[in-house]
């Protein structure tokens, strides 16, 4: 593992990153946690801030453009903004089923999804967590981070309740 190429990276991949991993620890606590509760409530504010903040910070990283600078993945961003008006207003409205289902989807698309197309070779997260590690170190990181993003990931669809619908049909 090496900071380097985070530390040469450009300042909205800095920012993208200093507001993503933060998003991706809170998020899976809010998902693992009692739900409903004044400080779950506090920290689901802060956790969608940090969302919103790094899907409005992709609009300003254009490195793997397809078309005019943005790719694919821009639409996760598009959903992680446009999904957190729905995601308050379920909420508020006291229709947590519906409110679960719409944060989990963000958490699972904008933090799982996206987190694995950083790991990819060439991308600059595979640099900074396997670049300059021996075999065997590389190999530990890999797999440990692979493991945590199975589990955020398998968090995000037990608490949606995809499962569970999928079962009743």
């Amino acid at each position: 593992m090496t900071l380097e190429p985070l530390l040469a990276a450009s300042l909205a991949i800095r920012f993208h990153v200093a507001t993503v991993l933060p998003a991706a620890v809170l998020g899976a606590f809010l998902l693992a946690c009692p739900k409903g509760t004044p400080a779950h409530r506090l920290l689901g504010k802060i956790w969608l801030g940090l969302m919103v903040a790094t899907s409005v910070s992709t609009f300003f990283i254009h490195g793997i453009g397809t078309f005019h600078g943005f790719s694919a993945i821009h639409l996760l961003s598009l959903y992680v903004i446009f999904g957190s008006v729905p995601a308050i207003r379920s909420a508020r409205r006291g229709d947590i089923r519906a409110h679960r289902a719409q944060v989990a989807g963000m958490y699972f698309g904008g933090i799982v999804v996206a987190g694995l197309f950083t790991l990819l070779p060439g991308r600059l997260m595979h640099a900074a967590l396997f670049g300059g590690s021996p075999g065997l170190v590389g190999g530990v990181a890999g797999a440990a981070v692979g493991a945590l993003i199975v589990a955020a990931g398998a968090l995000a669809v037990r608490e949606a309740g995809w499962i569970a619908r999928l079962r009743r049909r």
